[in-house]
């Protein structure tokens, strides 16, 4: 399996600041994994310190594999 983050950090919340605003996403999904499964297919969007969707991170199968239906954990 492969866990991918992506962050867009063209927005705003970003501006001069990109790592402190990036460090603060990094952490706050570091600590918080344990509440969802780490199996192909979980996946949930990321927010900026401003509530706004800057990316999204995913648990997939191993490339080349096939994947399984996106899961939203809650």
């Amino acid at each position: 399996m492969r866990f991918l983050l992506e962050i867009d950090m063209t927005d705003p919340a970003f501006g001069d600041n990109a790592a402190a605003e990036l460090g603060r996403i990094l952490r706050y999904w570091a600590g918080n994994l344990h509440h969802y499964p780490l199996s192909p297919g979980t996946r949930e969007t990321v927010y900026d310190s401003a509530y706004r969707e800057v990316g999204h991170w995913a648990v997939t199968p191993p490339a080349g594999e096939q994947g399984t239906a996106p899961a939203t954990a809650h």
